[in-house]
């Protein structure tokens, strides 16, 4: 990185829909180094940004600062923050990014639900119509985002992980990976970009010794290794993969999320993934790992 590079300033606008996670993702991305600013008035915004609104562009002392926005933002209108951002992108000395938290409908019903909290948009009618009505406002955002997190499956530490694997305090960031396994049963991760279907694999769960094992345990990732197909996949899968990564980085994405998926997202899908995560970092790559539904029954 340039001297003039190091020294810009770094800015990432924060929304979402209600009861994904927003609040929580500012709150961690504090303890990793933001400067956290939660619902200001969008007619507020420039004042807190190096450049605009008449503020010295070298002012800034180059902590980072996430700013919270949401349909709860006073005088918030999803067009007037889009024009904020191409004015923010603007300045010679910012880095802007637009992070959206996401959520599947049913689940953002069901944790209204279970705290008895109001939708900002439903006062006076069933949650699911001010969760709709919501997303039909915040879908220009989510569609200009740089970065979209779905915490349908996420508990407070996987939204932690994510934050501190995508906005770590980096000179250069690059590309961050995310390899996940799944289980079909469950259904295809809502934020996948590639996904590989592994059932061809001979399955442990008929081997009564394998069963209660996982993809993490060495006598189930002996039996998959034995598999005829095992060598000449992931030998098909790196030699694919392997030369995209360097083009999907120079584009400018930011984040690629990878998935594989068994019948019951404990056997196989959790070694492959842990096999491709393991090359992914003997490679140099910024790599992590989750196993969605490996203790889910």
């Amino acid at each position: 990185m340039t001297d003039n590079a190091t020294n810009r300033n770094r800015v990432l606008l924060v929304s979402g829909v209600s009861g994904a996670g927003k609040s929580s993702a500012l709150k961690l991305l504090e303890d990793i180094g933001f400067e956290a600013v939660d619902n200001m008035p969008l007619s507020l915004i420039g004042r807190l940004i190096p450049g605009l609104d008449g503020n010295d562009a070298s002012s800034g002392d180059n902590q980072p600062l996430a700013i919270g926005v949401d349909i709860r933002t006073r005088d918030f209108d999803a067009g007037r923050l889009l024009a904020l951002l191409d004015q923010i992108e603007a300045t010679s000395n910012t880095d802007v990014s637009l992070l959206f938290i996401d959520c599947d409908d049913e689940v953002l019903g069901r944790r209204y639900e279970e705290t008895r909290r109001r939708h900002p948009l439903a006062a006076d009618r069933p949650v699911i119509d001010g969760i709709r009505r919501e997303r039909r406002v915040m879908e220009p955002l989510r569609a200009r985002a740089d970065y979209v997190i779905d915490t349908t499956d996420f508990a407070l530490g996987d939204l932690k992980a994510h934050l501190e694997h995508s906005f770590g305090i980096e000179d250069d960031p690059g590309l961050a990976i995310f390899v996940t396994s799944f289980s079909f049963k469950r259904g295809l991760p809502r934020d996948a970009d590639l996904v590989f279907d592994v059932r061809f694999f001979r399955n442990p769960h008929y081997d009564k010794t394998l069963r209660p094992l996982t993809g993490r345990d060495a006598d189930v990732q002996t039996f998959i290794s034995k598999d005829d197909a095992f060598s000449g996949f992931i030998e098909h899968l790196t030699g694919m993969v392997g030369p995209l990564l360097p083009r999907y980085r120079a584009e400018g994405k930011s984040y690629l999320t990878i998935a594989f998926g068994c019948t019951g997202g404990r056997h196989r899908s959790v070694f492959i993934a842990e096999r491709f995560h393991a090359w992914l970092k003997e490679n140099g790559w910024r790599a992590q790992i989750r196993h969605r539904d490996l203790d889910k029954a």
